[in-house]
């Protein structure tokens, strides 16, 4: 699943490419995936010039001349700028462009394209209640969000009203970083704590937010994101050493999935 790093890199390519574009006409091969009726959305966006490309969480905002496009990949997808005659099989969307490119959005699994009025964004239910990009938080909104909260940690940064962006491919080494354990309790923390965590969040999203995004997603012409498995610390290494103190990493059930920690690092207290 694409979280902020891939959805971030998508949109400032999709910034760089196409502001100043204008949508010609709009094909859609999966109506579920709108908000609105087909006919509406088909002429809502056409003759739409793009205006600015931003994003938040695993949400990508299009500002256009006739409103806003929202788009959320859902479990996975592509976005491909290309031509007609260069247009991948699989397909959910297809925006052309007056000048011959055109837009291809591929949705793998529960993928969105909204549309919403210009003077309606604040009310669209999906995207009202998002807490801010978890990369920009500075230590005083960490301490605000975090007051008075009795849930354990992990359930925290994943809840995307908070802090959006953060899922289960990042979370692990957000959680190593800080040398937490996932379910500590947050009234448990301490300031330290607190500080290490705002560090941790940004240094656990940041060198993905470098590469362009995950390995396993390609960016907007079909080149795969930089950040390997490599670079990951602990995540999905079960069985293998901790890079910090060397005993083995774990799978712990955490809730309705799981999560990799380091038994020495992030011991539960």
């Amino acid at each position: 699943m694409p979280e902020l790093p891939e959805i971030l890199s998508r949109a400032r390519e999709m910034k760089m490419e196409l502001i100043g574009k204008t949508i010609s006409g709009v094909e859609v091969m999966q109506p579920k995936c709108l908000n609105v009726r087909k006919k509406t959305f088909v002429d809502a966006l056409t003759d739409a010039k793009v205006l600015g490309v931003t994003s938040r969480g695993k949400w990508i905002f299009v500002e256009t001349s006739k409103g806003w496009l929202l788009l959320n990949l859902g479990m996975g997808g592509e976005i491909l700028l290309v031509s007609r005659k260069m247009l991948p099989e699989k397909r959910r969307l297809v925006f052309d462009f007056k000048d011959g490119t055109c837009l291809s959005l591929n949705f793998w699994w529960f993928g969105y394209a909204h549309y919403v009025r210009p003077d309606k964004l604040k009310t669209h239910a999906m995207t009202a209640k998002l807490g801010p990009n978890a990369n920009e938080l500075g230590l005083e909104d960490l301490r605000t969000m975090l007051k008075g909260r009795r849930g354990n940690i992990k359930s925290f940064l994943l809840n995307q009203s908070y802090a959006s962006g953060i899922g289960n491919a990042y979370i692990h080494d957000i959680l190593f970083l800080a040398r937490l354990h996932p379910l500590r309790a947050i009234n448990t923390l301490s300031e330290k704590e607190v500080k290490g965590l705002a560090k941790a969040i940004r240094g656990g999203l940041q060198p993905s937010i470098n590469k362009g995004g995950a390995f396993y997603e390609v960016d907007l012409y079909g080149r795969k994101g930089g950040f390997q498995m490599k670079h990951i610390k602990i995540g999905y290494r079960e069985g293998k050493p901790c890079p910090t103190c060397g005993r083995p990493i774990e799978k712990i059930k955490t809730g309705s999935n799981s999560t990799f920690i380091c038994p020495g690092c992030q011991p539960r207290k």
